[in-house]
């Protein structure tokens, strides 16, 4: 779950007319993943994601929150979303990593108006669902995991 808060905006832009880049936690079958996506009709530039707390992937060997993709990523065109891998969700919660996220993203666009924004994330609706574990499939019945 997820909210968001338009910091700053400006008002003449209407929808369609404007970059609007969001930053989303997605879930996949076990495993999770974190989205930077342009939604929006026009380019993003000078992207830069900070999140509020720093959070660990890959197993706890890699400080995901400091990737450069967070860092200075220069363009992303509209409707363009990059994907990177965070962890499977059993290790995840198993190593007690932060639920309650924020992320501030800031970016401009292509006449130099700046935007930012503020999503709140809540992983912790990740942490029970339900789905099926198809990596020890070997007599074609996959396993329900929570």
């Amino acid at each position: 779950m997820a909210t968001r808060k338009n910091v700053k905006s400006d008002p003449h832009d209407g929808p369609g007319r404007r970059p609007e880049v969001i930053v989303e936690f997605l879930f996949d079958r076990g495993l999770l993943f974190i989205s930077v996506n342009n939604i929006g009709e026009r380019a993003a530039i000078n992207v830069s994601v900070k999140f509020d707390q720093k959070f660990t992937g890959l197993a706890g060997s890699k400080e995901i929150s400091k990737l450069a993709l967070f860092r200075s990523l220069e363009f992303l065109g509209p409707q363009r979303e990059i994907v990177t891998f965070l962890d499977s969700s059993a290790s995840y919660f198993q190593r007690q990593q932060p639920v309650n996220i924020s992320a501030r993203i800031s970016y401009q666009d292509a006449d130099s108006r700046k935007y930012e924004e503020i999503i709140r994330h809540n992983l912790d609706v990740f942490r029970e669902l339900v789905y099926l574990d198809h990596t020890n499939d070997s007599d074609n019945h996959p396993q329900a995991e929570v």
